[in-house]
């Protein structure tokens, strides 16, 4: 797939075409957070030191999903590579990579995940230094701590990032709308993913709710709402891309419920079943309750209850869920929403006055992000 380029000079020069987007905006970011921890090692150098592994956090991974389909919203309603504003445009999107940072570190800390990409969390991290190097106080409290004040640091630093790309006043004028939406939208799916986990509700109309709010507002939607918005597309092909976005980020959800089940550790670099352990309320849950309920399989139903936030649950106690979400059909229910889902959105994407080659490239992506393996 084409991505864009940012020439010889990622710092400040002009980007000439559409190839190489990933690697532009790991650019982007890396020169941004170089300067940027360097601001906190004038401060401390331990502070300093903290904001690396942020930066190292950021840096280690990830599909950069957000950036991308930005760049092709922008693209798509008319902004061209060859413009001035395309290298302002690259590094305003990426900061959206330290949107999703902030909600990665603090989502991991809620969860008592202890591994991320592969690697230990940023919570699990700091413990683990904290109890290395025998400091007073509780590991995990200090862990906490850390891992808060820098994922409120990555929020931080997203705002800046965005403001200091190089956009003209006008268009960081049109993209605030977009921007201010997107970050209360990711707290407030935040918030309820915790609160129905908190009160054990089941429900699809619940799960929904999550996978539209915490997921698909701020992966899809709003990141294309952001590009349109820099180009001063009309409200038509707004309108477009948010139905587009919408779908296809619950449609992405959705697979991201199925692979946190079945996926293989190998290529997720989270533990299989850990969804289960952490008692994520999914669509995937919620139809195999409900499926339970209506064939009165209540024995089904309880042992799905029962696996859901039990951090105990070994590797059989998995494998048993598995079996049951097969058997009552919701693993086949959530493959048809993801298909129509994706139907939908293309759909949509088809109707709208996109250009090429960005409509060709969203279509692809929203294929790939609903049929993907991690």
């Amino acid at each position: 797939m084409p991505h864009p380029h940012p020439g010889p000079d990622p710092g400040g020069g002009k980007q000439t075409d559409d190839s190489g987007l990933t690697a532009a905006i790991e650019t982007a970011l890396t020169t941004y957070l170089r300067s940027r921890t360097a601001d906190a090692g004038a401060i401390d150098p331990v502070f300093g030191e903290a904001t690396e592994a942020l930066a190292q956090f950021v840096l280690s991974g990830g599909k950069r999903i957000r950036p991308t389909f930005a760049w092709w919203g922008w693209r798509g309603a008319g902004g061209a590579v060859e413009s001035q504003e395309a290298l302002a445009v690259l590094r305003a999107v990426s900061a959206l990579e330290l949107i999703q940072a902030s909600a990665l570190v603090h989502d991991d800390l809620m969860d008592a995940s202890a591994t991320r990409r592969g690697r230990p969390t940023v919570h699990v991290e700091f413990a683990r230094k904290h109890a290395a190097a025998r400091w007073r106080g509780q590991p995990a409290r200090f862990g906490a701590a850390a891992a808060i004040l820098l994922g409120d640091l990555a929020l931080a630093w997203a705002d800046d990032m965005l403001h200091a790309a190089g956009l003209s006043p006008a268009a960081l004028r049109r993209a605030a709308p977009a921007w201010r939406a997107m970050r209360t939208e990711v707290l407030g799916g935040q918030y309820l993913d915790v609160l129905h986990q908190a009160t054990g509700d089941t429900s699809v109309r619940a799960a929904l709710q999550i996978d539209r709010y915490k997921t698909a507002a701020y992966t899809v939607e709003r990141p294309l709402h952001l590009g349109a918005s820099i180009a001063d597309a009309p409200p038509e092909l707004v309108n477009a891309y948010r139905r587009f976005g919408a779908d296809i980020g619950v449609a992405f959800q959705l697979r991201d419920d199925l692979l946190g089940v079945f996926g293989d550790p190998e290529v997720t670099g989270k533990p299989a079943g850990d969804d289960l352990r952490e008692g994520k309320r999914t669509l995937l849950v919620a139809l195999a309750v409900e499926r339970a309920e209506q064939h009165g399989r209540h024995d089904a139903r309880q042992a799905v209850l029962d696996a859901v936030g039990d951090p105990a649950l070994d590797e059989a106690g998995v494998e048993r869920v598995r079996g049951l979400l097969t058997e009552l059909g919701a693993v086949q229910a959530v493959e048809q929403r993801i298909a129509a889902l994706t139907g939908s959105a293309l759909d949509a994407l088809s109707a709208a006055d996109v250009a090429e080659p960005a409509a060709t490239q969203l279509a692809e992506l929203a294929v790939a992000a609903t049929r993907r393996r991690s």
